[in-house]
């Protein structure tokens, strides 16, 4: 599941879990584009439920979105991560690191008002 909540005028917050297929993957990927389409300087909340790496097919959905998802991260200025797994907390604070402009932090799950702090500030 993969759940895109518009949360204000500039931020949304999305929800994983489970594993995703490629189908899947397409409709995340497009809602996520919809519901952003007006976002600038945004801010980001995931919230891990229950992460799985996504099927091949819908990391090859993924990578075929790859232009259009550069053009949407642009949009986003901060994106908090929720998660209890310790690998997934330093893989997106390393693809922060990555991507000129977004600053990316993770949380772990019972830290909420944390993360909503630094979204804010």
């Amino acid at each position: 599941m993969f759940k895109v909540i518009p949360n204000g005028e500039n931020r949304i917050d999305i929800e994983l879990s489970g594993k995703m297929d490629a189908e899947e993957m397409r409709v995340a990927l497009d809602e996520l584009l919809s519901k952003s389409e007006n976002i600038e300087n945004g801010k980001m909340l995931y919230v891990d439920i229950d992460f799985h790496l996504p099927s091949l097919g819908a990391i090859g959905i993924e990578l075929s979105h790859f232009p259009l998802m550069l053009g949407l991260i642009k949009k986003f200025d901060r994106a908090a991560v929720l998660t209890d797994k310790a690998w997934l907390q330093k893989a997106s604070e390393l693809e922060g690191l990555l991507i000129p402009g977004l600053e990316i932090k993770a949380f772990n799950r019972d830290q909420k008002a944390d993360a909503e702090a630094w979204l804010s500030s």
